[in-house]
């Protein structure tokens, strides 16, 4: 992975939950004061398996110098874009570090507002190290947010899909109409709100 000839605070951010059809959006900011010499196989969330990243986000929880999470709403994502509230919990997240880094090294096309020291990096994810990592706690916390939704809205299979628009989800929204979590603004749930 690129990204990690780099000196001083060095944190990585990156969100999970932007194509979803229910849920919030999360973003994680990891930062490090040192690179590990073992870097324990870190990759882009979506190229590991459930198990690998978790145990991959106990590993990062252990080892980096501050891990911050930022949660925007559903309802904060039909009140001003999923964009904006992917970069608002992207600040949240930074915000929940309590520091600011040297450096911030952030997924995608977008530099966080008020934080003159951030670089976007596209598809970061797969390219560095430190967004590697923040995309895998962003995406075991989200998951976990997800399952507990399962618990209150069994129907969906939030437990399996997260969320996202498979098959069986939009065959249960078609079916049971939409939750109080599902995204009002989005194609696949806008077409199912009672007039």
């Amino acid at each position: 992975m690129h990204c990690c000839n780099l000196a001083g605070l060095i944190g990585g951010i990156d969100e999970a939950g932007r194509g979803p059809l229910a849920g919030p959006v999360v973003s994680s900011c990891v930062i490090w004061k040192e690179l590990p010499e073992k870097k324990s196989n870190i990759n882009d969330s979506k190229l590991l398996t459930e198990k690998q990243r978790v145990l991959l986000f106990h590993w990062i929880r252990e080892h980096a110098y501050k891990v911050g999470i930022g949660i925007a709403t559903h309802e904060e994502i039909e009140q001003i874009n999923i964009l904006q509230a992917s970069l608002l919990s992207m600040e949240r997240a930074l915000k929940d570090t309590d520091i600011r880094p040297d450096l911030l090294l952030i997924d995608g096309n977008y530099g966080i507002k008020g934080f003159p020291l951030s670089k976007p990096v596209v598809k970061g994810d797969k390219k560095c190290f430190f967004i590697a990592c923040a995309s895998i706690v962003a995406k075991v916390v989200r998951d976990g947010i997800m399952e507990t939704y399962h618990t209150l809205y069994p129907d969906y299979n939030f437990a399996k899909n997260k969320g996202y628009p498979t098959k069986d989800h939009k065959i249960a929204i078609r079916e049971y109409g939409i939750s109080p979590i599902h995204r009002k603004t989005f194609r696949g749930v806008k077409e199912y709100l009672v007039q």
